[in-house]
């Protein structure tokens, strides 16, 4: 007969196998300035941070969330946008990845034209098609009728996303609340208004996406926020909403 001890260890081992939830590792890329750091603030702890220095390596957050009664943990890894940074550790940023938020300034044309060096960093480090993609224009807050011009246009965007199998959002990590103003919507002096989406919708779409994949991820990263730095004398703080 099972004694009491044995039977509470087992208890205890299905309870904790009940419990345990997975964990995906979300890879965020794109060229430095376009608000990485700040968005993945936004999206784990709600808020926007009100410094943010110039990240060296890789810092990354973890937000939890419920889909279909499952709890599941994303990990998001904020990854240095400057080559200096970044060239000793990329082979770390790539490994069990899971997803990956590729982030770009909807105020800056060239951090949208710098996509496809992220694309194509992705193809040399084995990160296959199958791997969810998601595309994040960020700063939508910034939005100026009178510079449209100046701007990534949302059909632009759609366009790029549609082409490389992503899912597309514009959101601002710093005033995701008010719509923004679309130029693309102007008819004659007046601009229509073009809601951004919420960072909630994000979370979930992303998480949505990720509960229907069978490999959670394993590693040793701490349960809670941290980093990973390559070590440099200097830490340049960054403009958070200047372009380029």
């Amino acid at each position: 007969m099972e004694s009491s001890l044995e039977f509470s260890s087992s208890l205890g081992s299905v309870s904790s196998v009940l419990t345990r939830c997975r964990t995906f590792k979300v890879l965020v890329i794109g060229d430095s300035g376009v608000g990485k750091t700040s968005l993945t603030h936004r999206l784990c702890a709600g808020e926007f941070p009100s410094r943010v220095e110039a990240t060296i390596g890789v810092d990354f957050r973890e937000t939890s969330l419920e889909i279909d009664g499952e709890k599941i943990k994303l990990q998001l890894w904020d990854t240095a946008g400057q080559e200096r940074f970044r060239k000793s550790m990329v082979r770390h940023y790539y490994r069990n990845v899971h997803a990956v938020l590729f982030v770009y300034d909807v105020s800056c044309p060239a951090t949208f034209g710098g996509l496809s060096a992220w694309i194509e960093e992705c193809r040399q480090n084995s990160l296959g098609q199958e791997i969810p993609r998601f595309l994040i224009g960020n700063k939508g807050d910034l939005r100026d009728p009178g510079t449209a011009d100046c701007q990534v246009s949302r059909e632009r965007a759609l366009s790029f996303a549609k082409a490389h199998g992503m899912t597309f959002f514009e959101t601002s990590a710093k005033n995701p609340i008010p719509p923004a103003k679309c130029a693309n919507g102007r008819r004659g002096d007046r601009a229509a208004p073009c809601q951004l989406h919420k960072m909630e919708d994000i979370v979930a779409a992303v998480g949505a996406k990720l509960k229907r994949q069978k490999r959670p991820y394993v590693g040793n990263a701490a349960a809670y926020s941290g980093s990973i730095r390559l070590s440099h004398k200097k830490r340049p703080e960054k403009d958070m909403w200047t372009c380029c």
